[in-house]
């Protein structure tokens, strides 16, 4: 499948510096055919992205309003395929790299958890035990704009089952990690997101892969274009300063082509 993404952002800056995520990765299940990114007034140096997916944008803003425009067009090569009957790999057969993906973070506090998963999901393994946790959130779980904030951890959200694709991903992540499957934390955009926006899924490791997992249920991973990746949203958020950044303006499009 093939998307365009359109991205205006216009935000009043107390501080000049600002670290960017929202470039499209190159990355596997999907290729960068063009992409532009304008920064009006700014100076532009680029840095690998965590894990190597994807690259971060520092911009150095010479004035006090930051105007940004970002587009792209993107091939999505990755299948819609099932999680069910996936194998997953034992802890002393990853790979380094994936290994502190089973730890709790600071937004994803898995290892409170380890008992519930068990109770929940104990009886099910790999692929099988990811989809019922995805279904699990997905009925649990109500999605309500305004309903959580930069500070709101998993315990906030499995308390009050309510938030939006951060709070989902956040407690997908936690139950995966704490049923000993590694997860992590993906920054994507996506074709049919309501309202809008930036959005987040997350990427499980199963059969020696990462494996999209929305558990808002708005995408598949066959209409997700991969920005970034980390522990939780502490990682990728789309717009990093270091003092109190106001929003004008923000619209994020996305289409097929």
């Amino acid at each position: 499948m093939r998307l365009n993404i359109d991205v205006t952002m216009e935000y009043q800056l107390e501080d000049p510096m600002v670290f960017l995520a929202i470039e499209a990765a190159e990355t596997e299940g999907q290729s960068v055919i063009q992409h532009q990114l304008d920064v009006q007034n700014a100076t532009l140096s680029w840095v690998d992205g965590e894990e190597g997916v994807g690259q971060r944008v520092w911009a150095r803003v010479d004035q006090d309003v930051m105007r940004l425009h970002y587009l792209a067009t993107v091939d999505v090569t990755r299948q819609n395929s099932p999680l069910e009957g996936l194998p997953a790999t034992p802890r002393q057969d990853l790979p380094g790299s994936v290994i502190s993906f089973l730890r709790p973070s600071r937004f994803c506090q898995s290892d409170m958890f380890t008992q519930f998963a068990d109770r929940q999901f104990g009886y099910l393994d790999g692929g099988d035990k990811i989809a019922a946790i995805r279904d699990w959130v997905a009925a649990e779980m109500t999605y309500v704009p305004g309903s959580s904030h930069a500070g709101t951890t998993v315990l906030d959200t499995f308390a009050a089952r309510e938030g939006v694709c951060r709070d989902y991903t956040h407690l997908v992540c936690a139950l995966a990690r704490a049923a000993d499957i590694p997860a992590r934390y993906a920054a994507v955009y996506g074709l049919g997101v309501t309202p809008p926006d930036f959005h987040a899924v997350a990427q499980v490791w199963l059969d020696g892969a990462w494996h999209l997992v929305d558990a808002t249920g708005m995408c598949t991973p066959d209409t997700l274009v991969v920005i970034a990746v980390g522990r939780d949203a502490c990682d990728i958020a789309f717009m990093e300063t270091g003092a109190f950044a106001s929003m004008i303006a923000q619209e994020v499009s996305v289409i097929a082509l």
